[in-house]
């Protein structure tokens, strides 16, 4: 099952300060649902632990995310996949840009993955809803720690 999301958010804090909040993982474990564990191996590679309850189904991803900098700081993407056992694998990417308005920053992003397994028995819709759902929180979670830093 394929699925693509599509967003964007405007975060008052300037380009710079939203790109090195993006690449701490500290802020990034507080701001991802469920996230457990995310380990840095380097600047370009990252190990998430993540436990995510869709539907009837609870599980506990193990997975490994890769950053592309190329573009950077304008744009970067990732590109990851996990396990959750049982329950199924996800694997995907997401492409971000982030535009420089000035003490604002606008992060635009497209993600697309594909999920197999129990996941994928689960319906299109419900797993399209908790995907929307946990990204939109990711990104206010994100929003909201980035303002605090950037009044701190």
């Amino acid at each position: 099952m394929a699925l693509e999301l599509k967003d964007e958010i405007l975060i008052p804090a300037p380009r710079d300060q939203v790109y090195a909040a993006l690449n701490d993982p500290d802020v990034l474990r507080d701001c991802i649902p469920g996230c457990e564990e995310l380990t840095k191996h380097s600047d370009t590679e990252l190990e998430a632990k993540v436990v995510l309850k869709i539907g009837p189904v609870k599980a506990k991803f193990g997975g490994n995310v890769t950053l592309d900098t190329a573009g950077a700081p304008e744009q970067f993407s990732l590109t990851g996949e996990g396990s959750g056992g049982a329950a199924g694998f996800a694997k995907g990417g997401a492409d971000v840009t982030l535009e420089d308005r000035g003490a604002e920053t606008l992060l635009t992003y497209t993600a697309k993955a594909e999920i197999g397994g129990k996941l994928a028995q689960l319906g299109s819709r419900l797993v399209a809803g908790t995907a929307k759902k946990l990204s939109a929180k990711f990104f206010s979670n994100f929003k909201d720690k980035v303002a605090e830093t950037a009044d701190a």
